[in-house]
């Protein structure tokens, strides 16, 4: 690893600390400011010229300041002369402007794709993407990894009776498959309708939950409605106990407190994301092991498909 470099911006320095310190290697020296009217200033202060360059930055919140931080970073090193350069994007932000679904729309996860590869990313390393379609929106490699088996080796732990799986919405269906298949679980859907703007939704359920423990899995919680909903409704059918897992914290406005207040016994999260101060009921675990590794196998040129599960 003596010819790898990991560097990071201000987006989630203390996820880029703990990968560093997985690695065992020293996070690299960069300094990125602001010019008295708010623009972007990058220095890279140690040489990279025939390095393995990783530079980690999550597009979260603020999420324009971020991809921007991004963006000018790619174009330093660029100009640089390392071997490579990998953009390790634990959460993509505008992932979820994937395709248009009304007339007259961008599809901004494709934007910012181009965007990226056209600053100077060679690679990207990223995780659970709101659409894996977005893979394709690249004509470089893209590492997609999963923070199922980190969620799911912490649900082993808490020794659930009689668990199911809950999707909360048809999009998610795919993804709580998988997870159901490797907690060995039955699988339930909540279908959300709406008959106009301004109606009260309906939900139904699909499946059987009356005396289970429900954990409803998604990629990522934003305002929290749709988990909230969802909870009343596993409640309602007779759950014993609802849970919530997702990877990417948005956490949008008040969505923490509202959760918290919720019928959720917990709510679990990723450090995709970084949040401070959050209610009781949130439990943190780091995905910062799984992608040092994906990190490791790549500068060493050797298989990562091992972590796509």
């Amino acid at each position: 690893m003596n010819n790898c470099l990991i560097f990071t911006g201000n987006a989630n320095k203390p996820l880029a600390e703990k990968i560093c310190k997985f690695l065992e290697r020293p996070l690299g020296r960069i300094e990125v400011s602001r010019f008295n009217d708010g623009e972007i200033s990058v220095k890279i202060e140690e040489n990279v010229r025939g390095k393995d360059v990783f530079i980690i930055q999550p597009t979260c919140s603020p999420v324009n300041e971020n991809i921007m931080e991004l963006l000018v970073m790619l174009d330093a090193f660029r100009r640089a002369s390392p071997r490579r350069i990998t953009a390790v994007i634990p959460y993509y932000g505008y992932a979820r402007q994937d395709r248009k679904d009304r007339p007259r729309v961008p599809i901004t996860a494709k934007l910012v794709a181009n965007l990226l590869v056209a600053a100077g990313a060679q690679r990207i390393l990223t995780m659970d993407l709101h659409a894996p379609q977005i893979q394709g929106f690249f004509d470089i490699p893209v590492d997609h990894l999963f923070a199922a088996p980190v969620i799911i080796s912490y649900l082993r732990t808490r020794s659930l009776k009689n668990p199911v799986t809950v999707a909360p919405d048809v999009g998610s269906v795919k993804m709580a498959r998988a997870f159901a298949k490797t907690i060995n679980s039955p699988l339930v859907i909540v279908d959300k309708r709406r008959d106009g703007p301004d109606s009260v939704e309906a939900t139904h359920l699909i499946g059987e939950v009356d005396g289970c423990e429900a954990i409803i899995v998604d990629d990522l919680i934003s305002t929290g409605n749709t988990v909230i909903e969802a909870t009343r409704v596993l409640l309602e059918k007779g759950a014993k106990k609802v849970l919530a897992s997702c990877t990417h914290p948005v956490l949008a406005e008040n969505a923490a407190s509202k959760l918290a207040n919720s019928g959720l016994s917990e709510i679990i999260i990723t450090d995709t994301i970084p949040h401070s101060h959050l209610p009781e009921k949130f439990t943190v675990l780091s995905v910062a092991e799984l992608l040092g590794e994906a990190i490791r196998r790549i500068h060493e040129e050797t298989s990562v498909s091992s972590l796509f599960i």
